[in-house]
Order: C-alpha cells, then sequence, then structure tokens
C-alpha cells in the first residue's frame, strides 16, 4: 500500500474529537507529510509550531482539521492524488533561499558554496540528509529516466572527466538549480536547452518520494 494511503487511512481512524495527528515514523520528511496530507509544507510547519523542517521519529504531527468530520478526509484524498504543483512549489522556495551565493569550492555556508554543498543545504530545508559530496549523492535515492523528471529530482554531470562531478535540483519546465563555478554563484538556468549540461548530463536521482 502506498504511503500516502496509509498515512490518510492512520487520519481518518485518529480520535473523533480531536484534531487529526500523525506519528512520524522512520523515514518519513515533513515534505512527505504534506504531501500525503494535501497541504503545503508551510501550513503544517505554521500548524506545528515547527522552526524548521526537522522532525523527529515518534512526534505528533498535527495535521489540521477534526476527523470527526468525513467531508474533509475526502478533499484531502483527492489533493494528494496530484502533488506535483504543490511540491515544485516547496522546491522552489527551498532552493531560492540559497541562490546568489558565491561558489566557492569546498564551501559550505552564507560566505561561499560548491554544487553538492548547494544540495544538501537545500534538501536539509526539506528535512531530508544528504552525504556532502556529489559523488555520493550520486548513490542515493533511485534512478530517474529523463522523460520522467519532476521538481525535486538530483540531476548530475560529468564536467571533470568522471561521473557525478556536479549536481544540481531539477526545477521543472527544463530549469536546474545549481551552484556554477563558471558564473561564480548559485543560480537557476536551463538545463537541456544549455548544450554544455545537455552533452554532460549522466542522470538524475529522486530521493523525495
Amino acid at each position: 500500500m502506498k504511503f500516502s494511503h496509509v498515512l490518510l487511512t492512520a487520519l481518518a481512524l485518529s480520535g473523533a474529537a480531536s484534531a487529526a495527528t500523525y506519528t512520524v515514523r522512520p523515514g518519513d520528511t515533513l515534505y512527505s507529510i504534506a504531501r500525503a496530507t494535501g497541504m503545503e509544507p508551510s501550513a503544517l510547519m505554521r500548524l506545528n509550531n515547527l522552526s524548521s523542517t526537522t522532525i523527529n521519529v515518534g512526534q505528533r504531527i498535527t495535521t489540521g482539521g477534526s476527523s470527526a468530520s468525513g467531508s474533509t478526509s475526502a478533499p484531502r484524498a483527492t489533493t494528494a492524488a496530484s502533488p506535483v504543483p504543490r511540491g515544485n512549489g516547496f522546491v522552489r522556495s527551498a532552493a531560492t533561499r540559497y541562490l546568489g551565493i558565491r561558489y566557492v569550492l569546498g564551501g559550505n555556508g552564507n560566505g561561499g558554496i560548491d554544487c553538492s554543498s548547494y544540495t544538501m543545504n537545500v534538501f536539509r530545508q526539506m528535512g531530508v540528509n544528504l552525504p556532502r559530496t556529489a559523488a555520493s549523492q550520486w548513490r542515493t535515492g533511485s534512478p530517474v529516466s529523463r522523460r520522467d523528471l519532476r521538481a525535486g529530482d538530483l540531476v548530475f554531470f560529468n564536467t571533470m572527466g568522471r561521473t557525478a562531478s556536479h549536481v544540481g535540483i531539477y526545477m521543472g519546465d527544463g530549469m536546474m538549480a545549481n551552484a556554477n563555478s563558471y558564473h561564480g554563484r548559485s543560480m537557476i538556468e536551463p538545463l537541456f536547452s544549455n548544450s554544455y549540461w545537455a552533452s554532460r548530463y549522466n542522470g538524475a536521482r529522486r530521493v523525495l518520494n
């Protein structure tokens, strides 16, 4: 059974007189819970007074509404079945936070950042911990074909004569966000319509479910 179906079933069976809640399980992220309940992650954060997207196993997350009302569960299930626009907006919001930062090889913070540090920081905002290097990130998640790319997928390139020497984040509509050493900053730019990136593309990995 899909995660969203399990989660929505659990919410429907929660206490009749109280707001619907969900207990965080291993592998859950704020992003995945928001998608399954048809909510914006930012709304879920406000509802639970969260200052970051980090959540812990066993934590109880209020998902809004009252489980006593049967009319609230059906619209949520319908919304969760088509989550792409919500996911796209959440990915773009997280990626935008780190745009314009100066490119520095090995950089980890606001004073300078490199490609894998950029992706690591963006995904941390979405409650996902990535390894530090592009090569290590290449070994995470599951492979995605070019025709199935969606916002939030990691995209990899051979820029130094080896697989996955550069990584970015697919933003949808043929665009990607990355820390670009040539331009000297993190930015959003075309992916496949840019001959440089298109000719060096290795593949993509999906770590957001």
